[in-house]
């Protein structure tokens, strides 16, 4: 469903970890959202993401939020049992352990759907994998970066008794690949639009 904001509903509830601003942790969701805010948004955003899903009827989605244009740098990729959807915006590259640089919003959003019944271990071991594509794929593409100062991951999958997503895995394999190429596409686009 695409307007200014992108929302993404589930056909069935899926087990959710995430560092999202709305319904972030362990959560069990119905659906997700990359919500779009002004590039000097300042409000409270748990009230704002709170508002936004009363205001579209949702319930017990996970909200992100982004100052990129959503329609624009939005990129979709599938690898299997996997898919990747990726808002990128990088006006604030930063290197993990390095002094952050002046803020400036921008922020690289990846949420991963896995196709399986997963553990809340393997949940944890995607945002492992998923974070390694993310470092190679900004670092082969020529930004000295590891992500920006303010990245948002939200993993979801079925629940079930799959205990392992790394590198070595079928399903790390894919996550790698459908990250690797959505966050490709959505800088592409991204560069297209900076300022």
């Amino acid at each position: 469903m695409f307007s200014k904001h992108y929302i993404h509903p589930f056909k069935e509830p899926m087990l959710s970890l995430s560092n999202a601003p709305h319904n972030g942790g362990l959560f069990k969701a119905n659906g997700f959202f990359f919500m779009h805010v002004h590039k000097n948004y300042s409000g409270n955003y748990k009230e704002d993401c709170l508002r936004f899903e009363r205001q579209n009827k949702l319930k017990n989605f996970v909200g992100f939020m982004t100052a990129a244009d959503i329609l624009k740098v939005l990129a979709h990729a599938k690898s299997g049992r996997v898919e990747a959807f990726v808002t990128a915006g990088i006006t604030n590259p930063a290197i993990a352990g390095d002094e952050p640089p002046p803020w400036k919003p921008g922020t690289i959003n990846i949420v991963i759907i896995v196709h399986e019944g997963l553990t809340v271990g393997a949940l944890a071991n995607i945002i492992m994998t998923a974070t390694e594509a993310k470092t190679y794929t900004l670092l082969k593409l020529g930004y000295n970066a590891t992500g920006t100062t303010s990245d948002g991951i939200g993993v979801f999958a079925y629940e079930g008794s799959e205990e392992w997503a790394g590198t070595a895995t079928e399903i790390g394999i894919s996550i790698g690949r459908a990250v690797r190429k959505a966050l490709k596409e959505s800088l592409v686009k991204w560069e297209k639009i900076k300022d």
